[in-house]
């Protein structure tokens, strides 16, 4: 029996006359099963379902319902960054008899261990002539230790497809390369070419991936070009969609965080936030020691399939260091993390790795036991915020799942019973220094709710209720205004609900509640700006031939429009 080199093709011993139990590669298997299912048993510990994992399932439930790829009803207003995740949701939903909340923590927990375990596979097959006594999943523990990986593998959000994703991506290129497997090289490029989809940064590891199976496989020109055009036509087939029916280049997230922006020292102390509090350095140096010590006598195509995941870890963390982090705690840096582990998620066990390796497990049993940042028991949410301890004690649930489980919020209360008094079509807004609800009449057929967050709300009030943040998620206006000078990372807009009122309201505004008649009046008189009034049409106007065209020509421009979030008279139209 022999192993045989997936880069060379070369074959090596593995010592047939052993029991099954005495061969190296049994227990390297049995290591990963067990840190598969270390992994999976610690993320379901930290179950949860975050606020705004449950945006993304309003939008779901909007699909289901016949309404389309929105958040309010006859709004097109992409509020979700990844148009994959929301696509399987859409389906995974389907299944009777089982809320969303939980399609969207089951699945998100499932993508998570299997793209772990893609991980760990692709290392197996990359070291494998090179593992004469196993392999450890050294790299696998850190994953494990982290609680950002536990924390959002089962937060509604995407970041269980991406790992899914970015493991899956690099097993398919490490197994290309074996001569045994005859994998066909376009399937690779499929896959590989899916990054935008699954969320838009992620374009740049599609990119490092495509120019890795383009070096490895050595396609003539027509065909490198045909393989290019299988990886990007979904992307493009969706990119075309977006333009045509968001009227927009990116999701409407992008313009909300204001993406194309830099903020350099923001972006350091959002890497410092994930690297210092569990010393992340310390496992980082001993896997790249140990991993140079077993492939000093490589060839080029190990050279290449190791370097694609460290490439795009480098080129996602700087865009992420660029626009300046994210406040919830570690998790954009998650998918550069990953990467960055994938090559050492597993490596082989040597005389002189031994040591690295039993001291990367020291530190993954500190780092998961007692580790945390300073502001984890904090009860506010300010800068950064380890998301879920903030939910699970605002919430008053150790696992707050459903939106029902959200309702504990103190908040939550005043909100629900606004919306359950509220008689005929009306625009409720909060005043947020009192926090008491005030309706006003409507000229527009609906209830109108002017919200800041938006999640459980989204989805514990009827889906033909519009829900518009001041935050700019499912309202393009907010989205265009101009940025809060040292806002929040990720909440950078805030537009006053006197916006609101203007736009939905009938006038005149009654005096003595929390907005002024004028303020109201200045607002209207600037949301009749053309540039605000081709916004409103492109979100609102009955998607025909024409405005779909209109869109996607305006799509190109439409994004840089802003305007400042407070209206004073008199009111100047202009970019």
């Amino acid at each position: 029996m022999t192993q045989t080199n997936t880069t060379t093709g070369e074959s090596t011993p593995d010592w047939p006359s052993r029991a099954w139990y005495l061969r190296p590669s049994t227990w390297t298997w049995v290591g990963f099963g067990l840190v598969l299912m270390v992994y999976a048993d610690l993320a379901w510990r930290r179950r949860w379902m975050s606020d705004d994992g449950l945006i993304v399932l309003r939008t779901v439930r909007q699909i289901l319902a016949g309404n389309g790829p929105v958040f309010n009803v006859g709004e097109r207003v992409e509020t979700n960054t990844s148009p994959l995740w929301t696509a399987i949701l859409s389906v995974l939903g389907l299944i009777p008899g089982v809320p969303l909340e939980w399609v969207s923590v089951i699945t998100g927990l499932v993508f998570s261990v299997a793209g772990l375990f893609f991980g760990l596979d692709g290392a197996r097959r990359l070291y494998q002539p090179l593992a004469f006594h196993g392999l450890a999943p050294a790299g696998a523990l850190v994953v494990c230790a982290l609680p950002p990986f536990r924390d959002f593998a089962t937060s509604g959000l995407e970041t269980g497809l991406i790992t899914l994703w970015l493991g899956g991506t690099w097993w398919l290129l490490v197994r290309r390369t074996s001569t045994m497997d005859n994998l066909r090289t376009w399937p690779v490029a499929l896959v590989a070419g899916l990054g935008p989809l699954v969320r838009p940064d992620l374009a740049v590891f599609s990119a490092v991936a495509l120019v890795a199976l383009i070096v490895l496989a050595r396609p003539g020109r027509r065909r490198a070009v045909g393989l290019m055009a299988v990886a990007a036509a979904l992307p493009l087939a969706y990119q075309v969609f977006r333009m045509g029916y968001y009227g927009l280049l990116t999701p409407n997230t992008a313009l909300v965080k204001e993406a194309s922006e830099a903020n350099w020292d923001r972006g350091w102390a959002y890497l410092a936030d994930l690297v210092q509090p569990y010393w992340l350095w310390l496992p980082l140096l001993l896997l790249v020691a140990a991993g140079v010590t077993v492939s000093s006598t490589v060839d080029k195509t190990f050279v290449v399939l190791a370097a694609v995941p460290v490439a795009g870890a480098v080129l996602l963390a700087g865009y992420v260091i660029r626009v300046g982090g994210d406040f919830m705690h570690g998790r954009m840096l998650l998918p550069a993390l990953f990467c960055l582990l994938l090559p050492v998620l597993a490596l082989p066990v040597t005389r002189v790795t031994v040591s690295l390796l039993v001291a990367v497990g020291i530190w993954a049993f500190v780092a998961a036991a007692s580790l945390r940042p300073a502001y984890s028991a904090s009860p506010r949410a300010v800068g950064v915020t380890d998301e879920r301890s903030f939910w699970s004690r605002s919430t008053g649930h150790e696992h707050p799942i459903l939106a029902e489980d959200y309702a504990g919020h103190p908040l939550m209360p005043s909100a629900l019973a606004a919306v359950r008094g509220v008689e005929g079509p009306a625009v409720l807004i909060q005043d947020y220094t009192t926090r008491r609800w005030y309706a006003y009449p409507s000229d527009r057929p609906y209830v109108t709710v002017a919200a800041d967050s938006m999640g459980a709300l989204g989805l514990l009030i009827p889906l033909d209720m519009r829900l518009r943040d001041g935050y700019g998620l499912a309202n393009p206006f907010a989205a265009h205004s101009t940025s809060l000078p040292g806002g929040r990372p990720g909440h950078q807009k805030w537009l006053p609900p006197v916006w609101e009122l203007a736009n939905s309201a009938r006038l005149p505004i009654t005096e003595g509640g929390p907005v002024r008649s004028a303020d109201v009046a200045a607002a209207r008189a600037a949301l009749d700006c053309p540039d605000l009034v081709a916004i409103d049409a492109s979100v609102r106007e009955p998607l025909t031939a024409v405005r779909f065209a209109d869109n996607l020509t305006g799509s190109f421009t439409r994004g840089s429009i802003r305007f400042p979030r407070v209206a004073t008279p008199p009111v100047v139209c202009g970019r």
